[in-house]
């Protein structure tokens, strides 16, 4: 797999898409980190790291999806920006929001992963690697 940011990015789209309560997605790092960012500003319900089970080598990251009242998705529109044949960077003046502040964007800088928000009220700039609305 070449890209398993996006390939996370479509697992949660697939699943809202199909209304899954949770997904699975390959643990790593920079995914816990997206995913806090996604608990954070409430576009899931929750996320846990879970153990290998016997005879897995990686563990995973479980993703609780969030749907509203009726039952409408609350993640509209999940999209990768930074890939690895494009990087997408922007100054700490530069940093877009999504949809004129509707959505948001996630950004890694030298201070962490964070969203467009923090990063301009932080006056750091960085790598866009999603856009969620």
């Amino acid at each position: 797999m070449t890209d398993p940011i996006a390939d996370m990015l479509t697992r949660i789209r697939n699943a809202t898409l199909a209304h899954h309560t949770r997904v699975d997605v390959p643990a790593s790092t920079l995914k816990v980190e997206i995913a806090r960012i996604l608990e954070r500003e409430g576009y899931i319900q929750g996320f846990k790291v879970v153990e290998p089970k016997e005879g897995a080598v990686q563990k995973s990251i479980r993703i609780s999806l969030k749907y509203g009242p009726r039952g409408e998705r609350v993640i509209t529109g999940i999209e990768r920006v930074s890939r690895p044949g494009r990087r997408v960077y922007f100054g700490n003046t530069e940093v877009p929001s999504v949809f004129g502040g509707l959505g948001t964007s996630i950004l890694t800088t030298s201070r962490g992963v964070m969203t467009g928000r923090e990063a301009r009220r932080e006056g750091v700039g960085g790598e866009v690697l999603c856009n969620v609305w």
